[in-house]
């Protein structure tokens, strides 16, 4: 058994600002950890508890200058309340089976995700990305991390999610489908199958990442009550304001 508390201990860097992808006119920095050691790899769940997510062998939070937009947000599985939307959707997707398969790249995927990408994020930086790019964000992961992929009878493609697992639930790094097939709603899908897995699995929290109020990109992710977001206190209860 390795001791963690024999490895090197773990080293932070700010990212070089950035035009922010959210919120225009302004400026995006990042707090950025090496989870790659092997104290990186026992810090990751904390860290996620901490507010921090996973790209590649990095994890990251972020550190804006006069900004604190960004708010990490987790769903409470044990009391989920499910919505007769989404049971819709669940009702939409039932010809769908979800597989887990390890976290390895294939042309398939890269096809789905170049779709979806051109689909509804055309303009991004996600857009540019070729094969070799997407295979370092789906399988450079020092963590334990799977791939879930939403396939038909006849074993089309519809969707794909990357994974991590965590000690207190799952984490969902990032999602991609068939974008012409709206009336399915699959990335809402898909996270509905996550709080069904964690479930299942009995863990208390699926991780969405990022929230910012008032961003039309994000507003999808408090649509999951009970919702916890991290502030300054630690992880409450999202309330929504009245309306």
């Amino acid at each position: 058994m390795h001791d963690a508390t024999l490895a090197p201990p773990l080293t932070f860097f700010h990212t070089l600002p950035m035009p922010c992808p959210y919120l225009p006119d302004r400026q995006e920095r990042r707090l950025v950890c090496d989870l790659s050691t092997r104290r990186g790899r026992h810090a990751h769940d904390t860290l996620a508890r901490a507010g921090f997510r996973r790209t590649q062998h990095l994890a990251y939070r972020p550190a804006c200058e006069g900004c604190r937009a960004c708010v990490p947000v987790r769903v409470r599985v044990a009391d989920f309340h499910w919505t007769k939307g989404q049971r819709r959707i669940l009702r939409a997707n039932a010809d769908l089976t979800g597989e887990v398969v390890p976290n390895e790249a294939t042309r398939e995927q890269f096809d789905l995700f170049s779709r979806y990408q051109s689909g509804r994020h055309g303009d991004g930086e996600m857009a540019l990305m070729d094969e070799a790019d997407y295979a370092a964000m789906v399988e450079r992961s020092p963590i334990e991390s799977s791939l879930i992929e939403y396939r038909d009878a006849r074993r089309v493609l519809w969707a794909t999610i990357l994974i991590d697992h965590q000690d207190d639930g799952l984490s969902a790094v990032y999602s991609f489908f068939e974008p012409g097939a709206p009336k399915r709603a699959l990335g809402r899908f898909m996270v509905l199958d996550a709080v069904r897995r964690s479930t299942e699995a009995g863990l208390p929290y699926v991780y969405l990442g990022y929230w910012i109020e008032g961003c039309r990109k994000m507003s999808y992710k408090t649509l999951y009550r009970p919702v916890e977001l991290l502030g300054p206190d630690g992880w409450e209860t999202y309330t929504a304001p009245a309306e």
